[in-house]
Parts: C-alpha cells; sequence; structure tokens
C-alpha cells in the first residue's frame, strides 16, 4: 500500500494564484516538481482520518493564533478542498471558526479572504450559518455575500444578500464606511436574480447620503454625477466630493492612487484627459493622483449602468416610479444641467435615465480631447463605445431622449471619420441608427458606408473588429431593409478581407452570415471569391509589406522572402489584377488567373495562406447550401403570388385592378409567411427574383465549377479538397435542375473528351460522367434525343477505351478504378435507353471482363481494384441481357422513386432485380430454348 503523504509536506501550489491577487502572501516553500500536476497529486491523496486532524490543529490556531501559522495552515487547507472533485467534509467546528474568523472584525484581511475561499469551495453546505447581518463593515460583507451566493439560492440566499445591500445603501452617511465592495456584489445579485432589482427599494435612484446641514436624496445618479451644487456659505470641500466640481475636491483617501495616473506626489487638482483644469462634474475620463471614495462610486457604478438600466427596465419606458412627497419637497435634486433639470423634480427611474444621458454627453465631450497618455487615449475609445450603447439603451425606453441624442452623434460620426483611433465606436453608432434611425426620419448611409466600406479595408488586421463586425452584420439582418440589405451584398468582396486574414474564428460566423450575400446578381462573382480566398490573403499580406505604417508592418510573416511578389505587388502592369482582387465593391470577376497565381506562387507556404485554404471547403458548402435552398424557398412562396396573375392577364382595367388588388393581397401574405423562415429573402421576393437560383444561375454556376475545378492557387493540399467539394456540389446543381446535362451538353462532350481531365480532376470528372448516366434521357428532359445520347456514348466509349487499352506511363498515369466502374455503368445507362448501343456495350464489357481477369491487369491495377471491375462488368453484363429491365433499372419512373413503391413488396426495385437473377441463370425453366 503506498504510504500516505504529510500534510506538512502540501505545497502551496498554482491554486492559490487567486488568493495571492486577492492580497494573500506566500511564505517561501521549497521547490516542486516540474511534472504538470505534481503541485495537486498529494493534496487529491490526502485521507479523510489524516484531514480531520489537520483540520484540528487549525482550530487550535484560528482560537490561539491568527497570525502567519494560521494563514499557511488556512493556505493548505483550501489547496486541499479545492484540488479534489468531491466534496470534503470538515469538522463541524472548524467550519464554524471558519465562519466566526470571517466575520470577526480584528481578523487580518488575508484571513478573512482564505476563509471565504474555503467555504466557498465546500458549498452547497447544510451546515453554514452566515448571515450579512453578522458582517461588521462592507468589506467584511461583500465575502460573507460571495459564501452565500454560491450556496445555489437553496434558501432564498440571492433575495437575502440583496435586501441587505439595499438596507446598507439606502442608509449610507458621508463618512460612514466604503461602499466600493458592495457594488460589485450587487451586479451579481441582480443577473443571478434580475426580479430582486424590481422588489427591493428603489435603490438605484434613492441612496440617501446626509451631508453637513444638507439633506438630499443621494442614488446612483449621485455615483455618476456627484452631489449637489454647495451652498453658498459652506467650502466646496464640505461638500460632497462626487458632484462638485472635481477641481475643488479635497484627496480624502490619499492611499488610493488613481486609475488613470502614474506619477506619485502630493494630491492635485482632477483633470481632464488633455491635462486641462476640469470645470464640469467628475466622470470615468477624470484624472487625478487620488481619488475620493464618490469618485471611485462614480467609476464602479458606471460600469455597471447599461446592466442596471436593462434590468430596471427591459421592455422599455414603464410606468412613472412614484416618490415620497415629503422627500421630494423637502430635498434638492441632483443636477448636471440646470437648464434641463434644475427647474423640475423627476421619479427616481426618470432621474436615474436623465442623469446617465447627462453623463454619457459628458463622455463624448471629453472623448474629443486629445490625450496626453497612450492609456487614457484607449480608455476613452472604450468609453466612448459604452455612452453609445447606454445612449441607444434609453432611447429604446424613452423616446424622449431621441432627438435630444441625434445631434450629438451626428457631429460624433463627422468626427470619427477623421479620427483614426476610434474605429470601434462606428458600430455601437450604426447598431443606434439602425434601432431608431427610421423613428427620426434620419439617412444613415454614410454611416453603413463607413462600416463596410472603411473598415474592412483599413482594419482587416484587427481581429476582434472583425468578429464584431461580422456578428453586427449577423445579428441584425432582420432589422436592414432592401437598401441596406444590398448595400451589405455589394461589399461581399470587403468583408470577405476580414475572413481572408482571420479565417479560423470567422469562419462559422460567414457560414451563417452567406445565406444573406448569395442572390443571382452576386453568386457567380462570389464563387469566384471564395476560390481565390488564399490569394485574397497573400495580397493583403503584400498590402501590409506595402504599407509605410510601422505598426502595421509588425503584422508581417518575417519568415518569407518573397521580393518578386512585393516587385509585382507594385508593378503597373500587375496593378489591376492586385485592385480588383482587393477591390471593395462587387464589380464582376476577374481575368488572367493564371497569371495571378504565378505572381502569388511564393506566398503559397504563408501559415495564414495555408489557414485561409483550410476553411474555404466549408465556405463552399455553406455557399452552395445557400444557393438551393433559396431556390427551393422562392419558388415555393412564388407559386401562390404569381397565382392571381393567371387570373385574368389581360382584360378590362376594371378587371386588371382586381388582379392588381390580388396581387397586393398574395404579396403581404407571401412576404408575412417567408419572413418567418427566411427574412433576408422576403425582400428579393417582392424585388421579383422567381428564377433566383434557377436554370441560368444553376448553369452558370456549373459551368463555372467546370472551368475553376483545374484552375486554382496552389497551396498543399487545397486543391484536393476543393475538388472533392466540387464535385459533390456538381451533382447537387445536377439534382437539383436535372436538364442541366442537356443544356450543356456541348460544354460536357468537350469535357469528357480529355483524358488529361481524368488525372487533374478524378473527382469532379467522375462525378460529370455520373451525372451524364443519370439525367442524359427523357424522363428528365423531352428535349433529349437519341442523336445525343449516341454522342456521349461513343465520346465515353473512345475514352474507355483509350484509358484501359495504354499502359500507364509518366506522362499519362493510370485511369482510378472510380472512374472505369463509373464509365462502364454510364455506357450501359445509355445503351439501355438506346437499344441499338446494346450489342455494342455487351461485347465491351465482355472485354473487360476478360481484360480484369488477366494477367495484364496487374501492371494497372491492384488486385482488388481488378475484382471490383470485374464484378460490375459481370453485373452489368447480366442487366442487359434483359433490355427491358435494364431500362426498368436504370431509368425508373417517378412513381419508381417514391419511398413508398420500395415498401411495396409486390413492386418493389429489389423484386425486380430478384426476377432478373432468375431469368439470365441457364437452369432456369423461363429461358427460351
Amino acid at each position: 500500500m503506498r504510504p500516505r503523504k504529510s500534510l506538512e509536506s502540501c505545497g502551496t501550489g498554482a491554486g492559490l494564484g487567486v488568493l495571492a491577487a486577492a492580497g494573500c502572501s506566500r511564505r517561501p516553500r521549497r521547490a516542486c516538481s516540474t511534472r504538470p500536476g505534481a503541485g495537486l497529486a498529494r493534496p487529491k491523496e490526502i485521507q479523510d482520518e489524516e484531514l480531520q486532524g489537520f483540520c484540528s490543529r487549525i482550530i487550535k490556531l484560528l482560537r490561539e493564533d491568527l497570525g502567519p501559522a494560521a494563514v499557511d495552515a488556512l493556505q493548505r487547507l483550501f489547496l486541499i478542498v479545492w484540488a479534489t472533485k468531491y466534496p470534503r467534509r470538515l469538522d463541524k467546528t472548524c467550519v464554524d471558526l471558519l465562519q466566526a474568523t470571517l466575520c470577526l472584525p480584528t481578523c487580518p484581511e488575508q484571513l478573512q479572504v482564505l476563509c471565504a475561499a474555503i467555504l466557498r469551495e465546500m458549498s452547497p453546505s447544510d451546515s453554514l450559518t452566515l448571515s450579512c447581518d453578522r458582517a461588521p463593515n462592507t468589506r467584511q460583507m461583500s465575502l460573507v455575500a460571495s459564501v452565500l451566493l454560491a450556496q445555489g439560492d437553496r434558501r432564498q440566499e440571492v433575495r437575502s444578500v440583496g435586501q441587505r445591500i439595499f438596507t446598507v445603501l439606502e442608509s449610507r452617511q458621508p463618512e460612514g464606511p466604503s461602499l466600493r465592495h458592495l457594488l460589485p456584489v450587487l451586479s451579481k445579485v441582480v443577473g443571478l436574480a434580475p426580479g430582486t432589482l424590481q422588489e427591493g427599494p428603489c435603490f438605484l435612484s434613492h441612496f440617501h447620503q446626509h451631508h453637513e446641514g444638507l439633506g438630499s436624496p443621494k442614488c446612483l445618479t449621485v455615483f455618476l454625477n456627484g452631489t449637489p451644487h454647495h451652498r453658498p456659505d459652506r467650502p466646496p470641500q464640505q461638500a460632497a466630493c462626487g458632484l462638485a466640481p472635481p477641481c475643488q475636491c479635497p484627496a480624502r483617501a490619499p492611499a488610493l492612487r488613481g486609475l488613470f495616473l502614474h506619477t506619485q506626489g502630493p494630491a492635485g487638482p482632477i483633470t481632464e484627459v488633455d491635462g486641462a483644469v476640469a470645470s464640469d462634474f467628475f466622470t470615468v475620463l477624470s484624472t487625478g493622483q487620488h481619488f475620493t471614495e464618490d469618485q471611485w462610486l462614480n467609476v464602479q457604478a458606471f460600469s455597471m449602468l447599461r446592466a442596471w438600466l436593462l434590468h430596471k427596465s427591459p421592455e422599455g419606458p414603464s410606468t412613472l416610479d412614484t416618490d415620497d412627497k415629503s422627500e421630494l419637497e423637502g430635498s434638492t435634486l441632483s443636477v448636471l444641467s440646470a437648464a434641463s433639470t434644475a427647474t423640475r423634480l423627476l421619479p427616481p427611474r426618470e432621474r436615474l435615465r436623465e442623469a446617465a444621458f447627462e453623463y454619457c454627453q459628458r463622455l463624448i465631450e471629453q472623448s474629443n480631447r486629445r490625450a496626453l497618455r497612450k492609456g487614457d487615449a484607449d480608455l476613452q475609445k472604450a468609453c466612448l463605445v459604452e455612452a453609445i450603447l447606454i445612449l441607444d439603451v434609453l432611447c429604446r425606453q424613452d423616446p424622449s431622449f431621441l432627438y435630444r441624442t441625434l445631434s450629438c452623434l451626428k457631429a460624433l460620426h463627422t468626427r470619427l471619420g477623421t479620427d483614426p483611433g476610434s474605429e470601434r465606436a462606428v458600430l455601437p453608432l450604426a447598431q443606434f441608427f439602425l434601432n431608431h434611425g427610421e423613428a427620426a426620419a434620419v439617412g444613415s448611409e454614410a454611416i453603413y458606408q463607413h462600416l463596410l466600406t472603411r473598415l474592412p479595408s483599413e482594419h482587416f488586421h484587427n481581429p476582434m473588429l472583425a468578429f464584431e463586425v461580422i456578428r453586427f452584420c449577423r445579428d441584425n439582418l432582420p432589422l436592414f431593409d432592401l437598401h441596406l440589405l444590398g448595400i451589405l451584398k455589394s461589399s461581399f468582396p470587403n468583408l470577405f478581407k476580414f475572413l481572408a486574414w482571420n479565417s479560423p474564428p470567422l469562419t462559422s460566423e460567414f457560414v451563417g452570415l452567406l445565406p444573406a450575400l448569395v442572390d443571382a446578381g452576386t453568386a457567380v462573382e462570389m464563387l469566384h471569391t471564395l476560390l481565390d480566398l488564399p490569394c485574397l490573403t497573400a495580397a493583403l499580406h503584400l498590402q501590409l509589406r506595402s504599407s509605410s505604417s510601422p505598426s502595421e508592418r509588425l503584422l508581417w510573416d518575417a519568415s518569407l522572402r518573397t521580393p518578386s511578389c512585393l516587385e509585382a505587388f507594385r508593378d503597373p502592369q500587375c496593378q489591376g489584377l492586385f485592385q480588383h482582387l482587393l477591390r471593395t465593391k462587387a464589380s464582376g470577376s476577374a481575368e488572367r488567373l493564371t497569371l495571378l497565381h504565378q505572381l502569388l506562387q511564393p506566398m503559397a507556404s504563408c501559415a495564414r495562406v495555408a489557414q485561409c485554404a483550410e476553411a474555404v471547403p466549408a465556405l463552399l458548402q455553406a455557399f452552395f447550401s445557400a444557393v438551393i435552398q433559396s431556390s427551393r424557398l422562392l419558388e415555393c412562396w412564388w407559386l401562390p403570388l404569381a397565382a392571381p396573375r393567371e387570373l385574368n392577364p389581360g382584360g378590362a382595367p376594371g378587371d386588371r385592378l382586381v388582379t392588381a388588388w390580388l396581387d397586393a393581397g398574395w404579396a403581404a401574405w407571401a412576404s408575412l409567411q417567408l419572413s418567418k423562415t427566411a427574412p433576408c429573402l422576403a425582400g428579393r421576393l417582392l424585388q421579383g427574383e422567381p428564377q433566383f437560383a434557377g436554370r441560368a444561375l444553376t448553369t452558370q454556376l456549373a459551368l463555372l465549377l467546370l472551368e475553376r475545378s483545374d484552375s486554382l492557387y496552389q497551396v498543399p493540399q487545397y486543391e484536393a479538397r476543393v475538388q472533392r467539394v466540387l464535385s459533390s456540389q456538381f451533382l447537387a446543381l445536377c439534382q437539383r435542375n436535372p436538364s442541366l446535362v442537356v443544356e450543356l451538353a456541348r460544354e460536357l462532350l468537350d469535357f469528357v473528351g480529355s483524358v488529361s481531365n481524368i488525372h487533374s480532376r478524378a473527382g469532379v470528372f467522375t462525378s460529370v460522367v455520373w451525372a451524364i448516366g443519370e439525367y442524359l434521357s427523357v424522363t428528365c428532359d423531352r428535349r433529349c434525343t437519341v442523336e445525343q445520347i449516341n454522342k456521349f456514348f461513343e465520346a465515353l466509349e473512345a475514352l474507355l477505351f483509350e484509358v484501359t487499352q495504354s499502359r500507364p506511363s509518366a506522362d499519362q498515369p493510370r485511369c482510378p478504378p472510380q472512374v472505369v466502374t463509373v464509365l462502364m455503368t454510364t455506357l450501359t445507362k445509355l445503351a439501355s435507353r438506346s437499344q441499338d448501343l446494346i450489342p455494342r456495350v455487351s461485347l465491351f464489357l465482355s472485354k473487360m471482363r476478360t481484360l480484369a481477369q488477366g494477367p495484364a491487369s496487374s501492371s494497372t491495377h491492384s488486385e482488388e481494384d481488378a475484382e471490383a471491375i470485374r464484378i460490375r462488368a459481370t453485373e452489368l453484363l447480366n442487366l442487359l441481357k434483359m433490355p427491358s429491365v435494364a431500362q426498368f433499372v436504370f431509368t425508373p419512373s417517378a412513381e419508381v422513386c417514391h419511398p413508398r413503391y420500395h415498401r411495396d413488396t409486390n413492386m418493389s426495385l429489389p423484386l425486380a432485380l430478384r426476377m432478373v437473377s432468375r431469368l439470365v441463370e441457364k437452369e432456369s425453366s423461363l429461358l427460351p430454348g
């Protein structure tokens, strides 16, 4: 039996990183093994008996000495309970002492954090007796609340914690304890139980702070924009620092340094990010050497404001809250703008919204200042984004804010167009105008053009921005009108720059977005773009390399040495190719692809190009699925829409008026039904695209598929993967439009007439040959003639003869056995439809069977492949002995293809095959002679 490890040898391990961040010091210990998991193996091996003995030691330490020894012992105990999957059972006396120590006013903070962490790891537990009422201060209350919230609300702990925090926040005194520890806990409570915020007091706008000689209702409004104007007979320093002009606020907590200032020194005035002394109320963008308690609360409150607004009024403007009349009559309201709110009193919820609105306006004004430090500049951008999002929430909850916001945001967009570092603010701005532009009757096309044109072209290498832009497009598709949807479709080459540069994280997003981008006008160009997506990645690399910006040069792959590519990128004769590849709008397909692939071939080994190439097959699958699905939906819904027009195509004006009225009714109904299943397609239906992905587009895509299957960028394994997808999608297109083979008869004859196509793109060639045998019949297209069948038969027969009779060489490698079997099957299908060809194909199949059994086949095919060819030839010969049965098998009617047919044992296909087997047996008495 393996000896148990001693607790004294347990290292503190990596599990205490969170505790160290909370202020728990760690004494130097001997080095642990570098083996992964070595620090956790020993705590997991501790047995219950030894754990109880260790708990006894902890009990003694907690009763006698709350010093370093107790800290060390609690760290070990935390590691034991943290590193074990199942809950460890501790002695009840130990658990009680941990709770008592947590609530002890004189206990060191490090011990309190450790006690709370151990109790959280034991949750849920029935032995806890903690209550927020027992916590002597707000810091300890936050630790107790974290333990209670970890219980899982079995005894309504979440509600009790929330109510206690409400009480403390409402009764806060100016010189009372810090509330900074409680706001994050309250945010957690609201997240776990949003109804708590509605049931409790209206704390968001009803915090009470009683200052000397000044009684006023204080709230989150106070934390956002401070305190009321100070009385003339009282110095500014005696007013609460939250709302008093920041330049007059004393630094009451010299130990707390500002978040945004990195210099040390005596307390100074509150300044703006550009160094100017602040003359307006304090915000998260105000800087200083030290922050007061109210200013810290201001920062915290702003970070939680949007979530609180959504929890407080998720459905929009609600009934006004009733406030205590005596309080409103005897109070002085905290204000930001004397012109807007100083002359009237508002209910708490409306006061909160007003304060949030003024605060966001102030942040937008501050974001226009030039920051002296990079950290402050980054904070400006983040606060600007949050301010716009909060304004969006306010305008959705109370439309009266809309017209006060529009002028500000219009000016903001004008400024963003010239500010190179504020591109992320364009997204919430576009979202705002998308939500409210129609209500405000404001044109916002310039914002969408900025979003879909400039951002992808200039910031395609920003992965976070790329993800946010694509998510914006996906999430807001139901809100796009026809005009905006048209802008989105025409901008797909620009959006694909995001995909080309950030293909691994964005592939799934684009798979969901592609159906909205594809239509009859963009499908062909989009297929070209998808096939050339690795080329676009290489071109973006070259664009960055030729850039003069040092920050963009850092994005290069330094391991690549491609001077010839850079020269070609800068060559005026080749600029047309690269300009088309880097275009921002849909503008048709490119030519001279072979030259483009040759110029970019040195970039094929780039890791980012290889990553992009791996994503293309999945995108092609999504593209063709969108084309076929869109076709089915539109054709399904177009039938009832077109029905009224057949009632009276010509006639008296009154009759045409009735027809138009019916058209309008059908259109409204079809649009409503289609919007439920495919919102992005409803517009196409009413625009008159019933033939989307119909015969014309299917023909174009099939031809393009054949052309591009051997014209691909030569990235390792890319050609094989793409050809595998193209071969399957060619069959899907033919299944969708069976007459495709007859319509493309000339092109398909040229394609199958070249032996080189077998070796360069065997998968695509096999699919084409199979489609010819499957769909070249009168059943699929009445235009099919015997002459066409004979032409295809002769071409395929000559091809099969050539590939089977010639020996493999360096110029002509051996033909894959799959191609041979498909060629034999297709010839048999064609002969069953033109019975004059049956003797020729029977003779050829006999030769193929003999050839597969002979010794010569060993030089071209393996034993398994030769056996497969022999079996297929034998089966086809047996079927051709009864031409009518062969036609029944190879060209079944539509009724035979129905699943119900195969469930009928009297008429099923297996029965027909068994009949053929009996007929071809020599011993059968049914055979004549």
